[in-house]
């Protein structure tokens, strides 16, 4: 193009696209960051779903990788508003005996409540907790030469088990049921290669600095990026959904934040015949489930750890998570699924009246199902927390299909961008020398269809960022955060 309206495009501005918008504008070049919606944030979207004064957050809720975020922690977000609050449990993990595990910052605090696998925790997560900074970059990143590959082998090793065979170092339930729960967060059956590696990461970033919610919910989080992006001379246009290349401006290098189903139907013409056929190849995951409630009252679990917990894991027993992930992988609805729940209002008194209270949850269901759930979730709450529907005021569901609805990128219900199994860990969307690279000069991926994967952490973005720089405009990245 021999007179560009702008440097770069951005198609999309999930925490990826915000990221790989701003990662470009840093460098001097004019950015033009589009989104389909009137909201900007993808994911990361706040609203009144029930009843008013009640805010909820539509997909991403509780946010450790946002605020461990190697690219995030350069960013001077908080200089745009954005408060974390840390509750004192990370995570709680219930049981029907009604105790509970929780995960503190303390390896120590953490180990009493594991009974008889407190020094087996501590052996297993202290040595890693210590070394994340070494690592950290390597793991949230496309496969590389790690730079302390020592480091990285200690984290590597127990990482790439399926999450069934790393439990057996503990011999307690609670240990057990504590990394199933953490696991499950992989959207996959625990006996899958790798499961590991996402409940070791979620339990390091618990020790390193908790697991922090956004003051104002999970939008605070967009509303920074965003302004940070206007201040450094970005330009935002909503209410554009692009659905071909030829509603783009002029641009020397376009970024989508999409998955390669929504890339085919824009750019397919433009993609190269074998391209195309591994992105038809890409395969998308289980999808979920979500439910939002308005509360009278605090959920009245039985464990008090569960009081304290910003997030909970509803699954009792390493087995019967594991029955409940595999059941879904196969396209079946557990009676008891996995629960992920967050209880948002007991720490930030701006998500619902005074003296009322939110909460969040999802399970994981076969993609693309529309089978309601709530009855199934809600047993779950009630088994853990008795009288729990007494103080239900509203409740606001979303099936995979209005999941998608909600964000074309959630294809079939899967918040992930696409299976994050050991065949698309490092690969996905294809194998390619760079997966950012599309086979047309000048368009990128940048979603959570590209290493490191799912999550709020802008790595996706911050990487396809660094790709085109050098490609197209022989520049280098914007440094990430080194830490010690």
């Amino acid at each position: 193009m021999s007179n560009p309206t702008y440097d770069a495009v951005v198609v999309g501005s999930g925490p990826n696209g915000l990221a790989a918008a701003i990662a470009l504008q840093q460098t001097g070049l004019s950015v033009l960051l589009l989104e389909g919606k009137k909201e900007l944030g993808g994911g990361l979207r706040t609203a009144e779903l029930t009843l008013p004064g009640f805010r909820h957050d539509i997909c991403s809720a509780i946010h450790p990788l946002a605020a461990a975020s190697p690219f995030f922690q350069t960013l001077p977000l908080a200089q745009h508003g954005l408060e974390y609050i840390t509750p004192l449990v990370a995570a709680a993990h219930p049981f029907d005996n009604g105790t509970a595990a929780a995960v503190m910052t303390s390896l120590v605090d953490t180990g009493r409540t594991l009974g008889p696998d407190a020094d087996a925790y501590r052996q297993l997560l202290g040595p890693l907790v210590t070394q994340w900074p070494s690592i950290s970059r390597d793991v949230l990143a496309p496969l590389q030469v790690p730079k302390h590959p020592l480091n990285m082998a200690r984290f590597g090793l127990p990482a790439l088990l399926p999450a069934t065979l790393l439990a057996k170092r503990f011999a307690g339930e609670k240990a057990k049921g504590l990394l199933a729960g953490m696991a499950a967060h992989a959207i996959q059956p625990l006996s899958n290669i790798t499961t590991s590696a996402i409940g070791l990461v979620l339990l390091i970033a618990a020790h390193r600095g908790g697991w922090p919610l956004p003051r104002g919910g999970s939008q605070a989080i967009a509303d920074a990026l965003v302004a940070h992006f206007v201040a450094l001379g970005g330009k935002v246009e909503t209410g554009t959904f692009v659905r071909s290349l030829a509603q783009l401006p002029s641009a020397r290098a376009v970024l989508f934040d999409v998955t390669p189903a929504q890339l085919l139907q824009i750019a397919g013409h433009s993609l190269s015949s074998i391209y195309k056929w591994q992105l038809r190849r890409y395969r998308y995951g289980m999808g979920v489930y979500k439910i939002d409630w308005a509360l009278a009252e605090p959920i009245p679990f039985t464990a008090p750890e569960c009081a304290q917990a910003g997030t909970v894991h509803l699954g009792n027993t390493l087995a019967e998570i594991d029955a409940s992930e595999r059941a879904a992988a196969r396209g079946q609805h557990p009676a008891k699924p996995f629960v992920l729940l967050a209880q948002q209002s007991l720490f930030d008194a701006s998500r619902a009246p005074a003296g009322r209270h939110t909460a969040w949850a999802y399970c994981h269901v076969p993609n693309g199902s529309r089978v309601n759930m709530t009855d199934a979730i809600e047993n779950q709450v009630e088994r853990f927390a008795p009288g729990f529907r007494e103080r239900v005021l509203a409740r606001h569901t979303f099936d995979t299909a209005q999941m998608e609805e909600y964000n074309p990128n959630y294809v079939g219900g899967d918040i992930n961008g696409g299976q994050l199994d050991i065949s698309q860990l490092f690969t996905r969307p294809v194998l390619r020398a760079s997966p950012y690279r599309t086979s047309q000069r000048g368009l990128y991926l940048c979603s959570s269809a590209t290493p490191p994967g799912g999550g709020v952490h802008g790595m996706c973005g911050y990487y396809a960022a660094r790709r085109a720089l050098r490609d197209v405009f022989n520049l280098p990245a914007p440094k990430l955060y080194v830490e010690g």
